[in-house]
């Protein structure tokens, strides 16, 4: 019991021995945990409601839960990895000395849409073989609103489309890139079929002798 107490005291802090009657004081410990935000939280800055679990030392040295349920700001722009700072969040200080500050370490919460580099995005979008071969303009969902994208003609599976300052917000703002993905139509119907057949009889494309392979 006494290892026990002496761990969660490393973590929470304990007044040494006598402290108190000398009128020791101590700053409380720094406390680190993490906080998830959505993507699109980050265009605009968001609060969020976090709940943090612990464990403090009683008036008799037990160790006791604790929870603890604060309001977070999230700014406008952050990326993931940065540090928010709530000052005296920490650990109580000892002997009336100040309280220590709670960091929370900004994570995104996983989305398979998005792939974030710093403040550049990358989203797939899916287009019809026909929007790839002859162009088209197409509404493109985006974490930060809908946007209308031109198609170039000729578009391969893997282009990317960068609309510059539409990622994370900074100074400078990231880009946006959409990657575009060629999605076939199934043949899985008599009228499907025999439209891959007149296209496979027409025009006599072979995708391995276009790529050189």
């Amino acid at each position: 019991a006494e290892e026990f107490s002496e761990f969660f005291s490393s973590l929470f802090g304990r007044a040494p021995r006598g402290a108190g009657a000398r009128g020791h004081r101590m700053r409380g410990s720094d406390h680190h945990a993490r906080v998830m935000v959505d993507l699109a939280d980050v265009y605009e800055g968001a609060t969020r409601t976090i709940t943090l679990r612990g464990a403090r030392l009683d008036e008799n040295g037990r160790v006791v839960g604790q929870e603890r349920t604060l309001q977070v700001a999230i700014p406008r722009g952050v990326v993931e990895g940065q540090h928010i700072r709530l000052a005296g969040q920490g650990g109580p200080g000892i002997g009336g000395g100040p309280p220590g500050d709670l960091y929370l370490e900004v994570r995104f919460t996983p989305d398979e849409r998005y792939r974030v580099d710093g403040r550049d995005v990358y989203q797939a979008v899916a287009v019809a073989p026909w929007e790839a071969a002859l162009g088209a303009e197409i509404d493109v969902p985006t974490p930060s609103g809908t946007v209308s994208v031109k198609v170039p003609p000729g578009s391969q599976s893997g282009r990317k489309l960068r609309l510059k300052g539409r990622g994370i917000p900074g100074n400078p703002p990231g880009s946006l890139y959409l990657e575009l993905r060629v999605v076939l139509p199934p043949a899985n119907t008599e009228r499907a079929r025999k439209l891959y057949e007149t296209m496979a009889r027409e025009m006599a494309f072979d995708p391995r002798a276009a790529r050189g392979a």
